[in-house]
């Protein structure tokens, strides 16, 4: 299937954004199990993304893009994740390292990049997360304002098929964090087995090795150094778009699973529940009143996290459109909101995806249904990211004024 916008020049708003989505993620949700069962690569899928324009959605339209903001670009990962939490999961990741030139490049960087990558419709990948270890960037000797680039990183999102990964390097002479975009057909690069499958058809591709690599001056993007003289409050945004991206993602796997749930549960009575009066007559369980607290409170858990990653994504709005006049208190408030609203989109993601796979019973890991997915992607994500660092910083800021350390998810 391909989903195409009227005009590449057609300005386009949120509306046909979410349009485009929803259609894409009903052709998704045709074939998502089966696609699951098989463990292959997302390429064709990734194809489809391409085919639907969603890859350059945030490129502003003056460089070739969809001109689309941060509320949408969350939106539309939500949209995806509940039919593919895996293809959702790969979208969320693309649109925050896209993001990276802007968040910590000079703005004639940003721009060159990301009219390239709009031109040519990159699917980024990689990760600048301080819980990986950190690749080492030394001047080429050899050739005038080149880097070269060596090390390993385990686990690297993208590694078989995105077109550039942004990777965290450090300068060999001083131990600077920067960030570093990289060509993976760049000679001097090298794939490993993944040896984490959180999900059969992993986004996550495994281990790269990284052997002498040329880099161009160009693509070193900017220091990821948390200091207040070196990295901007506009820049800090970086860690909250990236936690709202997570959120929309844990709500788009509860939300997909509940909607399927709701199908299964309307038609088929699970093997363990007893029979009712109701259930008697009917066979099914809509009107079980266990059934019925059951999914009373697994929406209310469902609607209390988006309700509250709906507010936070209106404070990252407004500090966006504040840009390099952003104040810390403004930024502090964005990121404590964000990794709240991640901490409740996830525990709401992990509850949901458990109890209601108890409830159905055995059929729950059934390959006719497919429904274990949902708690895979929801599972593997929270053990990328754990929520325990998020509340601390909720609470330091809460009780004692503090703002959040720089970090950036994993």
């Amino acid at each position: 299937m391909t989903v195409e916008l009227e005009s590449a020049d057609l300005r386009v708003g949120p509306a046909d954004w979410l349009r485009v989505a929803g259609d894409l993620a009903d052709d998704l949700a045709t074939d998502a199990a089966a696609r699951d069962r098989s463990g292959r690569p997302p390429l064709d899928e990734v194809d489809r993304l391409r085919e639907a324009g969603l890859l350059t959605l945030l490129t502003p339209a003056e460089l070739g893009g969809g001109g689309g903001d941060w509320r949408t670009a969350c939106a539309v990962v939500r949209t995806v994740a509940a039919a593919d939490g895996v293809i959702g999961q790969l979208l969320g990741r693309h649109y925050f390292l896209a993001g990276a030139p802007r968040f910590f490049a000079d703005p004639a960087r940003a721009e060159r990049l990301e009219r390239e990558a709009a031109a040519e419709r990159w699917l980024w990948g990689g990760g600048i997360s301080a819980h990986e270890p950190p690749l080492t960037l030394t001047p080429d000797s050899g050739g005038a304002g080149t880097h070269l680039l060596d090390g390993h990183l385990p686990h690297v999102a993208g590694a078989g098929h995105a077109d550039r990964l942004v990777v965290r390097a450090v300068r060999a002479a001083t131990g600077e964090p920067l960030a570093v975009l990289v060509d993976p057909a760049r000679p001097g690069i090298r794939r490993l087995d993944g040896d984490v499958a959180p999900e059969r058809v992993v986004a996550t591709d495994g281990g790269v090795e990284f052997n002498s690599v040329p880099v161009d001056s160009d693509d070193v993007l900017g220091s990821l150094l948390p200091d207040d003289d070196v990295l901007s409050p506009f820049a800090r945004l970086a860690a909250p778009a990236a936690r709202l991206v997570s959120a929309h993602f844990c709500l788009g796997v509860a939300e997909g699973l509940l909607a399927e749930v709701r199908e299964y549960e309307r038609g088929l009575r699970a093997p363990w529940q007893p029979f009712t009066p109701e259930t008697r007559i009917t066979g099914a369980r809509s009107h079980d009143a266990h059934a019925l607290t059951v999914y009373g409170e697994l929406a209310v858990s469902a609607r209390a996290a988006s309700a509250l990653t709906e507010q936070s994504v209106a404070v990252l709005t407004r500090a966006l459109d504040r840009g390099e006049d952003l104040e810390d208190e403004e930024c502090a408030e964005a990121v404590v909101l964000a990794g709240a609203a991640e901490a409740a989109a996830s525990r709401a993601a992990q509850d949901i995806t458990t109890r209601a796979l108890d409830g159905m019973g055995i059929d729950a890991v059934s390959p006719r249904y497919g429904f274990d997915r949902f708690w895979r992607s929801a599972r593997g994500h929270a053990l990328r990211e754990p929520v325990a660092h998020r509340l601390r910083e909720v609470g330091d800021y809460f009780l004692n004024g503090a703002h959040p350390p720089f970090t950036l998810p994993a």
